[in-house]
């Protein structure tokens, strides 16, 4: 089955550029999605990332809207544990009274307690799960991610990212408050713009935990993050589907899966062109956060140990690289094991060129260009 094709863009910056290009970069880039037919274009939210210009979704999304006709636009996701259900539903609110119909609203869980983080890091873990394939789809071991959650660089970060003293509430509040804000339903309080806005609500998530079981209770549609952990997808969108409930907005589940992926005209350039990416991932994963997106040259010339490649493994081997036909075969593969109605690619190369050219390879092979001109 042939399901619809979306964009997830982090505005990436790249080495020897800076944020300003990344962005308009990005604006381009919607343009062009848009004339390629892909169906919708989400931006991320990242915070004190060097090589990430997205940090105000809500801001990007009026300037892709602005420059765009048709696409769908939103972002995946908004980090609701650094804003009040208030300020997040206004912004969107004023962005659906501009462009009508067109603005969807992501919602990830972030900002979570820090002793619920410390927890998960004192917490027993499980035995190591091996890589496996379930049905020509890699599922790798997991990565461990409370360890980052821990580091003092997270500690400053929480506080700039909230009022002194703040506590994010639940997630599960978070999100009741912002449909009865939109529904117009919230007791003693009425918010314009906002009420009665047509966004199309999500909630995105990397686990079978919270954000998959919210996501199923109130029957809103779900993205589970295969490019952020690929080794708990399944977990994520069969949490999700056990916990559906069918509402006004859907009457079956509805997921979308992302993946990370590299098209080139051909396998050995889509490599060339993908090369930076473990040096990248490896960035984050240390909790120095996202680096300035390295050139091949760059990459090349980086030192690598056995220990940077154990720490990045895993998303290295579900990034798909390749000519067209590959990549589509892979994508097809992942949108048939875990049953996602839509698919969301994420490419990131050092030049924008190539990046757009990616997208377009892709969407020519997936089928998605008018009259495949």
């Amino acid at each position: 089955m042939t399901v619809p094709l979306s964009i997830l863009d982090l505005s990436p910056i790249s080495s020897g550029s800076d944020a300003g290009q990344a962005l308009r970069n990005t604006i381009d880039l919607a343009r062009r999605a848009e004339s390629f037919g892909y169906h919708r274009y989400w931006v991320a939210e990242h915070h004190f990332a060097e090589g990430v210009a997205s940090a105000a979704p809500a801001v990007l999304i009026g300037q892709i809207l602005a420059a765009t006709d048709r696409i769908r636009v939103g972002a995946g996701a908004v980090q609701v544990g650094h804003q009040t259900p208030l300020s997040i539903v206004e912004s969107f609110g004023l962005l659906d009274a501009l462009y009508p119909g067109r603005v969807d609203l992501g919602l990830g869980r972030s900002g979570q307690r820090r002793t619920e983080a410390v927890a998960a890091f004192s917490r027993p873990k499980p035995p190591p799960r091996e890589a496996h394939e379930v049905d020509g789809l890699l599922i790798p071991a997991p990565f461990d991610f409370s360890k980052l959650l821990v580091t003092p660089r997270f500690e400053v970060y929480a506080k700039l990212l909230q009022q002194p003293a703040a506590v994010a509430p639940d997630f599960a509040e978070v999100v009741d408050d912002i449909g009865a804000l939109i529904d117009g339903t919230y007791e003693g309080a009425r918010a314009t713009p906002g009420e009665g806005a047509k966004v199309e609500l999500w909630i995105l998530g990397s686990s079978a935990g919270q954000s998959a079981e919210v996501a199923g209770r109130l029957g809103l549609p779900f993205g589970a993050n295969y490019h952020v952990a690929p080794a708990s997808v399944l977990e994520a969108v069969e949490a999700y589907r056990a916990a559906f409930r069918p509402s006004r907005v859907l009457d079956r589940p509805y997921v979308i899966v992302s993946a990370d992926v590299v098209v080139g005209p051909d396998a050995a350039t889509a490599r060339r062109l993908a090369a930076g990416y473990g040096l990248w991932v490896r960035s984050i994963r240390t909790g120095q956060g996202a680096i300035r997106f390295p050139s091949p040259a760059e990459a090349a010339a980086a030192s690598w140990s056995a220990e940077d490649d154990a720490l990045v493994r895993d998303r290295l081997d579900t990034q798909f690289v390749g000519d067209p036909a590959a990549v589509a075969e892979r994508l097809r593969t992942l949108q048939r094991v875990t049953g996602a109605d839509e698919l969301l690619v994420t490419t990131i190369t050092h030049d924008h060129g190539d990046r757009v050219r990616s997208f377009a390879l892709l969407a020519e092979e997936w089928g998605s260009l008018p009259n495949g001109s």
